[in-house]
């Protein structure tokens, strides 16, 4: 007889909608594949090719020769397994430094597989007893939701504003669970262009979360994937930045700024730790056992693919997507004012408009659900994401996230107007 498991009793995780979504998402693109996809967050292809993979691996390996590495050397640092924490925290802290204003000792640096590790390792590391909780924007990033759930800890969400989370609320939403007898460890986030609001902080919010942090004990989990991406140059700095006590544990991707294959994110954490005989080490350090036993170490070939991008850019990613920013610009641009041509004639349909990222939301007058998004990409050749999927209760029921990275300016548009054409056909009576 062969064995047969039941579902319900494999952990929530297996079977949670919300963490499913972006299995869903894959699901539904593959069954529609000649479908334009707004619903994709992933950047444009059109920038790399499998030639660069080659050229970045050469400028490493020149670049540790440099370093005083002999040949042997080079090649056990590529081909064995390595330091837990990664080699790149030197290029990593640099560039940090040039492009962002953020000074880090490269100790502080943790190179993971993709930012969803560097959630893990800081969720897992952070809270540690029962009544340890993290609060997180909404709506809000399904993985790092998602992440929480697979590990048992409890997200208290902090409703977005228009421009990003309130201070006060923050505030405000950590006393009360504190007076229920919990314990707020941090708070995640996304101040720049938010993934999936496309909200951003105004820099005097940004200052005043610092505070309101230092008021409730509270780290701030800053994931900022796509804080280059901004519509114009106006000055958004980092939290981490803006940091002066240790309150910001900065969250960071290459996927978008060089290609999201190599897998390679990376975690600053340069909070001090101190033990029971007064040792102090950093707190990057601490979770390096947490991260050796998820991974043991991060591809060493994936970073020197990263690594060769980040010497040959000078280590400023600033510089080296310039063309890239220009693109993604254009593109959100594309989105906003087809939205404003297309939805001209139903007044009921409504929309932000954010000053950079991928992500605009889109309120429409009926329920924007998985079986309407069935409908859209069979009869309509449009795919877009559910808000639901990024709500933890009913919120989003009524709206839904495009995406403008992954395409041309061209399918842009013809998506929008077949969007157009669904919610005109299928809009519920007034």
């Amino acid at each position: 007889m062969t064995t047969e498991l039941v579902r319900e009793e494999l952990h929530a995780s297996v079977s949670d909608p919300a963490s499913a979504s972006m299995n869903f998402l894959n699901e539904v693109s593959s069954r529609f594949p000649d479908a334009i996809s707004l619903a994709a967050g992933r950047p444009y292809e059109g920038f790399h090719s499998t030639d660069d993979l080659h050229r970045y691996l050469r400028t490493y390996l020149d670049h540790l020769e440099r370093l005083g590495l002999d040949a042997d050397q080079r090649q056990r640092q590529l081909l064995q397994y390595g330091r837990t924490n990664g080699y790149l925290g030197p290029l990593i802290a640099r560039m940090l430094a040039q492009d962002e204003g953020i000074e880090v000792p490269e100790q502080a640096v943790m190179v993971t597989t993709g930012a969803q590790e560097a959630m893990v390792v800081a969720l897992r590391g952070l809270c540690a007893g029962p009544g340890d909780v993290v609060l997180a924007v909404e709506p809000c990033y399904v993985g790092f939701t998602g992440a929480a759930r697979l590990l048992g800890i409890e997200v208290v969400p902090v409703p977005e504003t228009a421009d990003g989370l309130d201070p006060e609320t923050v505030l405000a939403v950590a006393r009360a669970v504190r007076a229920d007898g919990r314990r707020p460890r941090a708070l995640y986030l996304v101040p720049s262009f938010a993934n999936p609001s496309g909200a951003s902080m105004p820099v005097p919010a940004r200052r005043r979360l610092l505070e309101v942090a230092a008021e409730a004990d509270l780290l701030l989990l800053e994931d900022d994937p796509y804080g280059l991406f901004g519509l114009d140059e106006a000055p958004r700095p980092a939290l981490k930045a803006l940091d002066t006590g240790q309150r910001v544990i900065y969250l960071g991707s290459f996927a978008k700024s060089c290609f999201p294959g190599a897998r390679i994110g990376f975690l600053v954490a340069d909070q001090a730790v101190i033990d029971r005989q007064g040792r102090r080490t950093l707190l990057a350090e601490e979770l390096s056992t947490v991260k050796s036993l998820l991974t043991v170490n991060t591809s060493p070939v994936a970073q020197a693919l990263v690594g060769g991008f980040l010497v040959e850019s000078g280590c400023s990613l600033r510089t080296a997507a310039k063309e890239k920013i220009q693109f993604y610009r254009e593109n959100l641009r594309t989105l906003l004012a087809t939205l404003e041509r297309s939805f001209a004639d139903q007044p009921r349909v409504r929309w932000n408009a954010p000053d950079g990222g991928f992500f605009a939301v889109v309120d429409v007058p009926l329920t924007a659900d998985e079986s309407l998004l069935e409908i859209s990409g069979r009869d309509y050749g449009v795919l877009w994401t559910p808000m639901s999927f990024f709500h933890g209760g009913d919120g989003g029921r009524r709206a839904l996230r495009l995406s403008c990275s992954a395409l041309e300016p061209a399918q842009i548009e013809e998506g929008v107007r077949r969007l157009a054409r669904l919610v005109r056909d299928r809009a519920e009576p007034r």
